[in-house]
Parts: C-alpha cells; structure tokens; sequence
C-alpha cells in the first residue's frame, strides 16, 4: 500500500515539470494554465454502447417492432405466482418474445410444445448450473424468443414452466 502511495506520488511530481506555464508578456493580457485536454471532434470520452444480444440469446429487452400480444390471448394460469406473463409476436407472427425469468446461473429457455389451430403451448424453464459451481442468488427477467411454425394470428398463446 505504501509503495503505491509513493509511486502515484512520484508520477504526479513528474508529470507537472513538463507543463509549460503561460507568463503574460509585457504589457499583454494574463492566460492562466488549464487542466483540461482538449479532444478532436472524432475522438470519442465516452464509452461506447453495447452491441445487440446475439440471435437466439436473451436479452433484458423487447427487440424493436414487436406487437404486444393482448392480455386475453395470454394464458398464464399455470404460471407460479408472480411469473412475468407478458408476450410480443415479430417476424410477421412467427416468433414470439416472452418475458421469461431466471436466476444466479441459470438461463431462461422456452419451446413451442404445441402448436394446434386456436392456441400454441410454450413451456418455459430454467437450465440450472453446474454442480459445485457458485451462484449468484438474483432474479432477471430477460426475453427469449421462440419461434413458431405458422403466424400467431388470433390464437392464445399457453405459458407453462417445467423444471
């Protein structure tokens, strides 16, 4: 810890012997010295944004221009307690994007287990970690993306959970 002292110590002496101080000139105006480092337009200080999810991963985010499914072509009653419920179609209606939920190192996934004319089961579950493996113990609720044989259209979508 000391030795890190006297090394940020020893730089910042080092780094103010260089700085060229502005002494007014006979009978001109006084330039005080700045701090501040002037950048170029195309130099960036900010970081950049993050790229979008790779295909197929979740994402905490509803991918642009998706519909939301209204309420009452939602079947979540067999959904735990507190379970997000909340469905977008995309892609013309075949896929749909579920609020899913997950947990420390688990992964959220979902599958369209049937697909009949008036509704289309999608079974959500988790993938759990490995064992031995340390976890965190917080909850998300990212969106996945399943995709379906036919356009949605006017049938209700089934949420279901395995474990």
């Amino acid at each position: 810890m000391v030795g890190t002292g006297a090394l940020l110590l020893m730089a910042t002496a080092c780094a103010g012997q260089d700085m060229p101080t502005s002494q007014p000139a006979s009978g001109g105006d006084s330039v005080a010295p700045s701090g501040s480092v002037s950048t170029s337009p195309s130099e960036s200080v900010l970081p950049t944004a993050p790229s979008a999810n790779p295909p197929g991963k979740p994402r905490l985010t509803v991918p642009e221009g998706s519909t939301p499914v209204p309420p009452n072509k939602v079947d979540a009653a067999a959904l735990p307690a507190g379970y997000p419920h909340e469905v977008w179609t995309a892609n013309g209606g075949t896929i749909l994007n579920i609020r899913a939920q997950e947990g420390g190192c688990g992964h959220a996934l979902g599958e369209a287990t049937e697909q009949a004319g008036d509704r289309v089961v999608v079974n959500l579950s988790e993938t759990k970690a490995q064992t031995g493996q340390m976890c965190t113990m917080d909850i998300r609720f990212p969106v996945i993306s399943v995709a379906l044989a036919a356009p949605l259209d006017q049938r209700t979508v089934v949420l279901k959970t395995t474990k």
